[in-house]
């Protein structure tokens, strides 16, 4: 896994690439709460995802569950069919605001 982050203007966006499994969750946990902590909203670009396991699924939660508390908004967007069928399977489909791209997440679609 290989992740960036891009600052814009009120939010951060952090791009995950790649395989996001138990040997690399760690990295995929302290880059997204590194961005709420620096009190960034967040967007998840999950579009280059080719994999993610539950460890993977459990620093989406975690961050999920960080941006509530610190009233910050924390959303995914570009979900890749692997990742999108992981999250369905889950449940968890209901629960994360999920955009098709970045520009309908600033349109609010």
């Amino acid at each position: 896994m290989a992740y960036a982050v891009e600052e814009r203007e009120g939010f951060s966006v952090l791009y995950l690439t790649g395989e996001v499994d138990l040997s690399c969750s760690p990295n995929a946990r302290k880059a997204i709460l590194d961005c709420l902590q620096n009190k960034r909203n967040l967007l998840v670009d999950l579009s280059e995802v080719t994999y993610i396991d539950s460890s993977g699924v459990a620093s989406l939660v975690e961050g999920y569950q960080l941006s509530r508390t610190l009233e910050l908004d924390f959303s995914l967007v570009r979900v890749s069919d692997a990742a999108m069928n992981v999250l369905r399977l889950a449940r968890l489909d209901h629960v994360f605001p999920i955009y098709p791209s970045l520009e309908a997440h600033l349109e609010g679609k």
